[in-house]
């Protein structure tokens, strides 16, 4: 087993004031070395708490946290010198370039001017920044402002290495560019702990998962723990006709279930040995205007979270009020 490189143990937070917000509530959490965990959570779901906390700019009510085997509530100095952090806003590099501050970073964590200039270079390489590399950091696109930001981090990365939102303002072809990078990161020995409300993004970058809703852990696992319970169900999606308000529930197949509608957007869960019937009574849908169009997919991450978080709304758990983060 990689040893571990934070703990999480049974943290609570919660901000005091006119209303209280219970952000994190009895929190577990561990990232091993050379593995992606992504921290997955909607807005308000207490994903930033949890990281400042981590990173010792907040204290917890409760709990422990270890990075590295050092105690980041009684030594927080010390423990930011074990982490490299990626925050969800970037970093103000006013009157310098991107490969400037870059390799400023590199200096600062300790390594020689030499060596921050040759990382600094591989990343811009590799992230496609060269042309913008001596570009002044106010006439850089948000993009390019995110991508250096994430090439700071891991010029000279930490024990761990956290990930606020590193996608952001990023195009698609550039992110794939990312992922490869922060794989390298975990691939060298890092663990790096990634947080995300991109669902369909963490599927696919991450080894290991926990779901954060309304400051409670609702699952943990790797992606294929979490989908087990739903392999074998596919999902059938179909766009009502925008002048249509009424559901079409009352029409759905007697075989269907977890039927929900968001807008004109309708979908249900259908065994994969009824694919069949499905796909025909949808197309007969379509031929009589019931619906606009239709699709059916295996069954996904996403498609856990949104019946984990409903599970938690229907049960009354508690819910942080507004301002967590």
């Amino acid at each position: 087993m990689a040893p571990r490189v934070l703990d999480v143990d049974d943290v609570s937070k919660t901000f005091r004031g006119r209303r209280p917000v219970r952000a994190n509530d009895h929190v577990h959490l561990t990232v091993e070395s050379g593995r992606v965990v992504g921290l997955l959570g909607h807005n308000g779901a207490g994903k930033t708490t949890l990281v400042n906390q981590i990173a010792g700019l907040v204290a917890p009510d409760s709990g422990a946290i270890r990075v590295a085997g050092q105690d980041a509530v009684a030594d927080p100095d010390r423990v930011r010198r074990l982490i490299s952090v990626q925050a969800q806003a970037n970093v103000p590099i006013t009157g310098l370039t991107p490969r400037t501050a870059i390799e400023l970073v590199g200096r600062i964590r300790g390594v020689p001017r030499a060596q921050a200039r040759a990382r600094a270079d591989g990343l811009l390489d590799a992230l496609e920044l060269t042309e913008w590399a001596q570009t002044p950091a106010h006439k850089v696109s948000g993009g390019v402002a995110r991508l250096t930001a994430f090439a700071m981090t891991a010029v000279v990365p930490g024990a761990l290495v956290i990930l606020d939102e590193p996608t952001n303002d990023v195009d698609p072809v550039r992110r794939r560019l990312l992922w490869t990078q922060i794989r390298r990161l975990a691939d060298d020995g890092a663990g790096v702990l990634l947080v995300t409300h991109n669902v369909r993004e963490a599927e696919h970058a991450v080894d290991d998962l926990v779901i954060l809703d309304r400051g409670t852990v609702r699952a943990r696992g790797t992606v294929a723990d979490l989908t087990r319970d739903l392999r074998g169900t596919l999902q059938l999606v179909v766009d009502l006709p925008t002048e249509r308000d009424e559901s079409p529930a009352h029409t759905w197949p007697d075989y269907v279930t977890a039927v929900s509608r968001e807008g004109h957007r309708a979908q249900a869960t259908v065994p994969a040995g009824r694919s069949a019937e499905a796909v025909a009574w949808a197309q007969h849908a379509v031929d009589t205007g019931t619906v606009d169009r239709f699709s059916i997919t295996p069954a996904s991450l996403e498609d856990v979270y949104i019946q984990l978080v409903a599970d938690a709304s229907a049960t009354g758990a508690p819910r942080p009020l507004e301002g967590a983060r």
